[in-house]
């Protein structure tokens, strides 16, 4: 049994009864996260699913990192699909009980990999070129999909690992263990799981970002909240249809 199953009592629910099919590890991650009012992101989000607000507001994440160590349960590592840089532009809802993201976008420097989520998961994957360049105290990134759609900047921690506990902002923003995706007027869940999260305070320089106003999300002006991890351990599970929609008010 791979060994982040040993911890779970963290989880807000059981861990799911059926295998997990895929690990990844998620390294220099960097958490930069926008308040907005609810009504800014309701048309931009599948109506089946509740936005989930902390305090009245709805947030919204522009998260880089390096995928490494990616493949299937019982299958060694694919050549081109194992390691890469990933980028995605999320928010967060509630469906049945089960807080969870959904992505506005994913880019990713793998055109397999970006194949296979498209296939697998009905998410939507983009190829960008990206360039990740660990230094001894910083993290650089690159990412270009378009001129509309780049980001680029430096990022580093600026305190010590904590364990953030349940009620605060951070934990509802990060412990989070599904994602939802509308495809063909249903709506799916996939389960995943982790330990809990190792943040970071951070501190960044963003020379680039249009990742959010690609997915015509009007970030504010004001400074995000940063957060960093160095490396955490996922696995997934199978993704599954949870309720057919209608497909013609699936934004609204």
């Amino acid at each position: 049994m791979h060994q982040v199953l040993k911890f779970f009592e963290h989880r807000p629910w059981p861990l799911p009864s059926g295998p997990w099919i895929m690990e990844q590890t998620w390294n220099g991650l960097l958490f930069a996260h926008w308040p907005l009012a609810p009504e800014s992101l309701r048309a931009l989000i599948p109506a089946v699913l509740p936005l989930d607000t902390f305090n009245g507001q709805c947030w919204v994440a522009v998260t880089p990192f390096q995928m490494t160590g990616v493949c299937g349960r019982w299958m060694p590592p694919v050549p081109g699909t194992s390691r890469f840089p990933e980028l995605n532009v999320r928010t967060y809802v509630n469906y049945g009980g089960k807080p969870g993201v959904f992505f506005f976008s994913l880019d990713a420097a793998s055109h397999l990999a970006v194949w296979g989520a498209r296939a697998a998961y009905h998410l939507p994957y983009f190829y960008a070129r990206m360039r990740v360049r660990p230094e001894k105290d910083c993290v650089r990134y690159d990412s270009f999909r378009s001129r509309n759609a780049e980001f680029g900047g430096m990022y580093r921690p600026v305190g010590p690992v904590q364990l953030r506990q349940p009620g605060t902002l951070e934990h509802w923003l990060t412990e989070r263990y599904c994602l939802y995706t509308v495809f063909r007027g249903s709506l799916f869940r996939a389960e995943i799981h982790h330990a809990p999260w190792p943040l970071q305070d951070a501190e960044a320089e963003i020379s680039a970002n249009t990742m959010a106003a690609a997915a015509g999300i009007q970030l504010p002006e004001v400074p995000p909240l940063l957060h960093f991890s160095k490396k955490l351990e996922v696995l997934i599970w199978p993704l599954r249809k949870i309720q057919a929609t209608d497909s013609a008010s699936q934004h609204g």
